[in-house]
């Protein structure tokens, strides 16, 4: 077992539910106008919590079956608390692809973090497996990721994921296969809130 997978395990049930408790409250803290009152800060938490482990995350919002905002970080020097607060107001405000979210729609949302493992090179995209497998592509200064519970929910096939991955990343067809591009793999702890 590496030590990603004993830093995965350790995100417990309880913290699980702290970390969505704290990507609402700063949220809903931001559209009030007000500061957020946490149920519990990493300031709180004993050294060996995954709360006060630096970790790449994102947040995602739904309003029903709808993508209504989606931002993370591959990585993270900061605990991973601190992650999901900022991540929270760049999903719910920063998503280029969506207008700032109202009052009115957070309590229609339904959030869902998903817990990065560190990035591993794929030099064989035939090995990605769907549903397991992140994707994050680099090349020519463009770059575009696909969590790995994307192909899932959009029913795609391997060849559809890849393809996806470049759309994402501004790039023609096939250019994860292109000389200098890297293709990277990754997988992620997902969980959210109860529709």
């Amino acid at each position: 077992m590496d030590e990603y997978t004993r830093s995965m395990r350790t995100i417990t049930q309880e913290e699980q539910g702290i970390l969505l408790a704290v990507a609402r409250e700063t949220i809903a803290a931001k559209l009030e106008g007000r500061s957020p009152q946490y149920p519990q800060s990493q300031e709180g938490s004993p050294a060996e919590s995954a709360l006060t482990q630096p970790c790449g995350a994102f947040v995602t919002l739904h309003i029903g079956k709808q993508l209504r905002g989606c931002i993370g970080r591959m990585n993270a020097s900061v605990p991973l608390e601190k992650t999901i607060r900022a991540m929270a107001v760049e999903a719910a405000f920063g998503d280029p692809r969506f207008p700032p979210l109202t009052k009115d729609e957070l309590p229609q949302c339904r959030l869902e973090i998903s817990v990065l493992s560190p990035l591993e090179q794929c030099t064989q995209p035939r090995s990605v497996q769907v549903g397991v497998h992140g994707l994050y592509l680099i090349h020519r200064g463009c770059a575009g990721v696909l969590l790995p519970q994307v192909p899932l929910e959009q029913g795609w096939d391997l060849d559809t994921y890849l393809e996806y991955l470049c759309i994402k990343a501004g790039l023609p067809p096939h250019s994860y296969e292109a000389p200098g591009a890297q293709l990277y793999t990754f997988t992620a702890m997902v969980f959210g809130e109860q529709a």
